[in-house]
């Protein structure tokens, strides 16, 4: 409506103003037209100079009840240039700032303490990361280059530096551990009496019974039937020697051997189970338990099978079964009876029963595979297949899923198409076979985590031991039946070693055949015996006697590198080396039950003295140099420890309390004996052992018996004339003797002292009752302390720290 005067332009205003103070929930604007316009130009450059994202967040900041400007103002006044700025000084008096300056220090403190803790964390946790990737990216270049027989590639199961938790440790030896410690002790002392060995699997697998595991039993069972193969010879590349044709063809008959056993017994486990429907009978032999078998599996379900009907069952599911149990007379005797012609068939099978190596076999199975291609692969009957397939390797790509459903139907139908006769090898497809079940497929696709028995079991029938005993070795639940198991196949050297005892435990060898692994025993028994070394050493030794025959990088026998470590760490010497008495004859210890031609207890001994020594041990280094016969260092040792404690004073439990005993006892053992070291040792330590009489004698004040001593010693002059010869002397003594002479020196000064002050003390007596003789007493005390400067003066050796002064003062306050 148009505005006609002002009267109603007033109307109008009036109901604006109302509408926005009574209704509207807006503020009344009491500005003027200029201010409004200068607040709006300031809100315009504003924007324009920082942009609309300050206005875009007042906006959603306040409507969220948040003033942000006020914020804004707030965090501008606050400073930290004075939270960690230098506290002003305070005076002592000052007591509030300076409580106050405490407090901010204590605070500063934390915070810096605990920054650093969490900066030294971070870049901890930072570096393990980056490590962990750099050892994976390195193992696959490794793994990817041709590099020298001593190169060698981890391999094992990566888990997060995060996420790694410690290995569990016991201090004591379980039930398990007990038993077969005690069977490797008997073994162990067979070997070192020189009695026949015995089949240590034999000795373990008998000892695994008692724990009454199937699982465990099995393992040791599967160990047993793949050791019947030609023994090994000592001293040669067992990863060459498994690679050979002999050996392979024996695994692979030898696994075969163990999936049929076992398929018998689960044979005759599921007819038990349904007798009724397996009306075997009383019949003995493969033959009728496959027959009751195809009854039970089968149930009268023959559709689609051929060959016809032998005793009511089809032929080729009998025939099958027999071969599956490994019976190839039963089988023979199956295919006599068929309706059908099969004669090539049986007669190859009475050829492989009577002799495996005849070459008109090779002719025979050509012929087969001719027939199957032609007329079998068709057939309807999946039995007739996989029999015509075992026979004569007719379609070897072909896994007969429908009848091989386990794993142990797939590993024996696998084995069953090798061969290894004149006209073929097939050597090369037993190592692919190996590849398949270790690196194609793996831990993942046969659930290993759950099922480690069944992964274990792929990897040792198909001769893997080396990947089987690590796999095993990293479950803590069969961790000690892998390490007895490496023992075992050790101790018949058919395990494949690292050319490095500090080699992982599983590695790669470039040189050698893939998929081939070498595993490091030596790593794996010691990881085992850190669990109950220091509490049972005598176990543990046992254990690392058998790494005898394995050197290191040095050069050395494993297992006295081990037994060193054993010692210094348990410092139970006595119980292994035993103990030398006071006419030099040794008792025997518990390493004596060890020793042998190439072990022997000097050498282990002299071994633990030089750990010791590096260590800082020396006094327990003396007496395994003792028992190794080492005189030398046992004196030259003393001798060290001397020097550092003969000046002091006894104290109770003290090295200085302990070492005149064992000096004395040593000394006189050797004096008897007869020394077996250079002079010039026995000299030095000889001086030695005198001045810790000297000293005890000092300490005790007992100074005419120390000086007597001290004159027998002949290193110190007490007379004008000796200067120049001992002298002469010092510049031939040891460094140990010559350490000690400063003290001696100054001992010496202490006793001409005190006489000095004793004679001195009685000049209140009038001069008419004074003996002449008291004043010359007084000119040799003085003349004796003159000797001891001058002789210091001619000495080439720096004297430590105030020593001259000290000397030369005293001798002034005796004039």
């Amino acid at each position: 409506m148009p505005v006609t005067d002002f009267s109603q332009l007033l109307l109008e205003a009036e109901k604006l103003t109302a509408n926005i103070e009574g209704v509207s929930e807006l503020p009344k604007v009491d500005r003027s037209l200029r201010q409004v316009l200068q607040d709006s130009n300031e809100l315009f450059t504003r924007v324009a100079r920082t942009g609309s994202q300050d206005v875009q967040a007042n906006l959603l900041l306040g409507s969220q009840g948040i003033d942000l400007p006020r914020i804004v103002q707030k965090l501008d006044h606050i400073s930290t240039k004075q939270t960690f700025e230098p506290l002003k000084p305070t005076v002592d008096t000052d007591v509030p700032s300076y409580l106050q300056n405490e407090t901010q220090n204590i605070i500063v403190s934390i915070i810096e303490e605990n920054f650093k803790k969490c900066a030294e964390t971070a870049k901890s946790n930072a570096w393990q990361h980056e490590k962990s990737e750099w050892t994976q990216e390195r193992l696959k270049i490794l793994n990817s280059m041709t590099a020298p027989s001593r190169d060698v590639s981890f391999l094992g199961k990566h888990s997060s530096v995060f996420m790694e938790l410690p290995p569990k440790t016991s201090n004591m030896l379980g039930n398990q551990e007990a038993i077969y410690a005690v069977k490797l002790a008997e073994y162990n002392k067979l070997i070192t009496r020189g009695n026949t060995r015995v089949n240590l699997i034999s000795v373990f697998a008998s000892a695994a019974e008692e724990f009454n595991n199937a699982k465990v039993n099995d393992m040791w069972e599967m160990m047993k039937y793949m050791m019947e193969i030609p023994p090994f010879p000592i001293g040669e590349n067992n990863a060459k020697i498994r690679s050979s044709k002999p050996v392979i063809k024996a695994l692979v008959s030898q696994g075969k051997k163990y999936l049929e056993d076992r398929y018998k017994t689960y044979m005759t486990n599921v007819i038990n189970e349904n007798l009724a429907e397996a009306r075997r009978g009383g019949i003995p032999g493969t033959y009728s338990l496959a027959r009751s078998y195809v009854g039970v599996r089968l149930q009268g379900e023959y559709t689609g099978l051929q060959g016809g009907m032998i005793d009511d069952r089809p032929l080729w599911p009998l025939v099958y079964y027999c071969l599956r149990s490994g019976d190839l007379t039963a089988a023979i005797h199956c295919l006599k009876r068929a309706s059908v012609d099969v004669k090539d068939l049986t007669k190859l099978l009475e050829m492989r029963f009577k002799n495996p190596d005849n070459p008109e076999i090779a002719k025979l199975e050509d012929k087969l595979q001719l027939e199957y291609r032609r007329v079998i692969h068709n057939s309807t009957d999946p039995f007739q297949r996989i029999v015509y397939d075992v026979l004569c390797c007719c379609n070897m790509s072909d896994e007969h899923s429908e009848i091989a459903k386990t794993a142990d139907d797939y590993l024996w139908l696998k084995l069953s198409y090798l061969r290894f006769n004149s006209e073929k090898d097939d050597s090369e497809t037993y190592s692919y076979l190996q590849s398949t079940i270790l690196e194609e497929y793996g831990e993942t696709h046969y659930n290993a985590s759950n099922q480690p028995h069944l992964y274990f079991q792929m990897l040792t029938l198909t001769g893997q031991f080396e990947a089987a005993l690590e796999f095993l070795a990293r479950s803590e639940k069969y961790q000690i039946h892998a390490v007895h198991i490496a023992i075992a196949l050790n101790e018949l050297h058919i395990l494949a070693l690292p050319l490095s005892p500090t080699a992982p435990l599983l590695s790669i060898d470039s040189m050698d055949p893939k998929p081939f692994r070498r595993l490091n025993i030596s790593r794996l028994i010691m990881i085992y015996v850190q669990k109950f070394e220091l509490n049972a050493p005598r176990e543990a030794i046992q254990y690392f006697y058998m790494l005898r025959n394995i050197l290191d990088d040095k050069k050395q026998k494993v297992f006295i590198t081990c037994v060193v470590d054993l010692a210094v760490e348990t410092h139970d010497y006595e119980t292994l080396f035993g103990q030398i008495q006071k006419n030099g004859i040794r008792l025997p210890g518990f390493l004596d039950e060890f020793m042998s031609d190439d072990i022997k207890i000097d050498e282990i001994a002299q071994a633990v003295g030089k750990a010791l020594v590096n260590r800082g041990f020396l006094e327990e280094a003396v007496d395994l140099f003792d028992i190794a016969n080492n005189q030398e260092e046992v004196l030259s040792l003393l001798r060290t420890l001397l020097s550092q404690v003969v000046h002091l004073q006894s104290a109770e439990g003290s090295l200085r309390q302990r070492l005149p005993a064992k000096v004395n006892q040593i000394a006189s053992r050797y004096s008897a004996l007869g020394y077996n070291c250079t002079v010039s040792s026995v000299s030095s330590f000889n001086i030695l052992k005198d001045l810790l009489a000297f000293f005890d004698q000092y300490h005790a004040k007992q100074y005419a018996v120390a000086l007597k001593t001290l004159e027998d010693i002949q290193i110190i002059p007490l007379r004008s004339s000796e200067v120049e010869q001992r002298v002469n002397t010092f510049k031939r003594l040891s460094i140990d003797v010559n350490k000690v002479i400063p003290d001696v020196l100054l001992a010496t000064m202490n006793i001409l002292f005190a006489q000095y002050q004793k004679i001195k003390s009685n000049e209140y007596i009038p001069n008419r009752y004074q003996d002449a003789a008291q004043d010359k007493q007084l000119a040799y005390l003085r003349d004796q302390a003159k000797n001891l400067t001058n002789f210091t003066g001619m000495l080439p050796y720096h004297m430590p720290g105030d020593f001259n002064s000290k000397l030369a003062q005293m001798e002034i306050l005796m004039h």
